[in-house]
């Protein structure tokens, strides 16, 4: 199984600190040798039985497991977001600015993120057909969308911005993040110093640019077009989300 996954499982392990059924090893098991399958081959071309086969389990118990591929990488989207949820919280303590709030939560994605830029580069084709399982704007990715942005919540919490304006900005953040690791998976500097140092500019930048339209003097001129925005938001179906 790759560093990677592994990394995950520690941090359940530890966090739960109960020994796991047979039943979740196996799933784990076919999950990891999935994963790298799909590093190494690429999503398009690895089968259920080629999963199978790398798992040694019956392709019947992979399909019980795991009904498609689609569903394996709903489930890497899952452990993504748990492990970011705990990164996060760790890159927030004890910061206050807003910038360096942002930079800690983005630069914390990235980190988990590094060994799957092809991978990612890969399912980022699926983000233009909304209907499909994979597509980051979908209804299947919806729970994960949901986390995400409990994540940005987290990162706003403590500030004088008021929710009409969070609002808006967990959408835009959101937005601003995807970017963010399409920036990422193209990126081939060292260490894509290239992309974390975009963050921590462009996080600084953007914390300056809410904390002036959330001003006194500024924000009855932006008032209208947030609350523009936010309807659009609703009327898109969105207003759970934002």
């Amino acid at each position: 199984m790759s560093h990677h996954l592994n990394m995950f499982n520690t941090v359940d392990n530890k966090s739960h600190g109960v020994r796991k059924s047979a039943g979740e090893k196996t799933r784990e098991l076919i999950l990891g040798k999935a994963l790298e399958l799909f590093r190494q081959k690429g999503f398009e071309v690895t089968t259920m039985r080629d999963i199978a086969q790398a798992a040694k389990v019956a392709l019947g118990a992979a399909y019980y497991y795991f009904p498609s591929k689609e569903a394996i990488v709903s489930a890497y989207y899952d452990e993504v977001q748990r492990l970011h949820a705990g990164k996060a919280r760790e890159a927030l303590e004890g910061k206050e600015g807003l910038g360096e709030r942002l930079s800690g939560v983005m630069n914390s994605k990235l980190e988990i993120l590094k060994n799957d830029r092809k991978f990612l580069g890969a399912l980022f084709r699926y983000s233009g057909e909304p209907g499909h399982p994979l597509s980051v704007f979908g209804e299947a990715t919806e729970a994960q969308r949901k986390q995400s942005m409990e994540i940005f919540r987290e990162a706003l919490a403590g500030t004088e911005i008021n929710e009409e304006s969070k609002a808006f900005l967990l959408w835009a953040l959101w937005l601003a993040h995807l970017g963010m690791i399409l920036y990422f998976i193209h990126d081939e500097s060292e260490g894509q110093m290239k992309t974390h140092n975009l963050v921590d500019h462009g996080t600084d930048t953007l914390a300056g640019l809410i904390e002036l339209t959330n001003s006194a003097l500024v924000r009855p001129f932006v008032k209208p077009f947030q609350t523009t925005m936010v309807k659009m938001l609703r009327e898109a179906g969105w207003s759970e989300e934002a």
